[in-house]
């Protein structure tokens, strides 16, 4: 076998490697959230997910930074609230989870997408 197959082996393997690693073991960063958080929406949401306690009052504050029209809106369809996000202001959401579990939120158009965990 040349040497040119074997190169070619090897990167390959790599990139597989790499891809199973990127897609399906690469774990989301939580940001524990005791009364309250602030969510920076600029080509997504950061953090991108938070955790917070069943059954008590947390604020999520969104300060959108990103002129794009689909972060224009927040919407948390498991707690039925969709908010408009102005651009460089701060808008502040109150939830209550009444159950442990993972909600997601999402901008208007359904591309960019957070996860809140009930713990």
């Amino acid at each position: 076998m040349s040497i040119d197959k074997i190169i070619v082996i090897i990167v390959g393997i790599l990139g597989i490697i790499f891809t199973v690693w990127f897609f399906l073991m690469k774990k989301e960063k939580q940001v524990a959230v005791v009364d309250e958080v602030d969510i920076t929406v600029n080509g997504g949401y950061s953090p991108e997910v938070i955790s917070i306690p069943v059954g008590k009052i947390t604020k999520i504050n969104f300060t959108r930074t990103d002129p794009t029209d689909c972060l224009g809106e927040v919407v948390l369809g498991d707690f039925k609230i969709k908010k408009e996000l102005p651009l460089n202001q701060k808008v502040t959401v109150e939830i209550k989870p009444e159950k442990i579990g993972e909600y997601v939120f999402s901008c208007g158009m359904n591309m960019y997408h957070g996860k809140i965990i009930v713990k």
